[in-house]
């Protein structure tokens, strides 16, 4: 038997180089703007930018799926913000975005995938999509929007919650 140069063991075969067996292994295979809208509402109504205390309402959803191709996944996270003046009630801008990535995801165990997706995923996503609204409200005329940093796990927890809790009763109609 010839000396490999690792010890004398012998790799396995189909076995990846320095990976552990069962390990997670991910790869982004491509990230995508799938939808994007922004209105300028001041520009649009010809509003006073003079006395302006903006607040900032940011929604997110997510939602991913698998693809047609062994251990690929498909991933989704829609940004919907929106800025109202404080002091007078009117709209400022309204944006959405809609983000995604292509991931091959192998060593994650079934029951585990879909917190895997709506997770880890939108983590890697989220820096690249928080630069898209960042410049897209400077370059619509306002100050640089920079999103705070999204629990995912929380975002996820509520997702579960909302979703195991009994439907709201329909009032009786006389």
């Amino acid at each position: 038997m010839a000396d490999n140069g690792n010890g004398g063991a012998q790799p396995q075969a189909g076995a990846q180089p320095g990976a552990q067996p069962g390990a997670v292994r991910m790869q982004v295979l491509g990230q995508f703007i799938r939808d994007l809208s922004f209105e300028n509402l001041v520009a649009q109504k010809g509003l006073q930018g003079g006395d302006v205390q903006p607040e900032i309402q940011v929604q997110v959803a997510l939602d991913g799926r698998k693809r047609g191709v062994e251990h690929q996944f498909e991933v989704s996270t829609k940004f919907t913000v929106s800025s109202t003046n404080k002091l007078k009630g009117e709209r400022l801008f309204h944006l959405e975005l809609d983000y995604g990535g292509v991931f091959h995801i192998e060593g994650v165990p079934e029951a585990q995938i879909h917190p895997f997706l709506m997770i880890e995923c939108p983590r890697i996503l989220f820096p690249f999509a928080r630069r898209i609204i960042s410049d897209l409200t400077r370059d619509g005329g306002f100050p640089p929007l920079n999103l705070d940093v999204v629990d995912f796990v929380a975002l996820y927890r509520q997702e579960l919650a909302r979703r195991a809790a009994p439907p709201a009763a329909k009032p009786a109609v006389s």
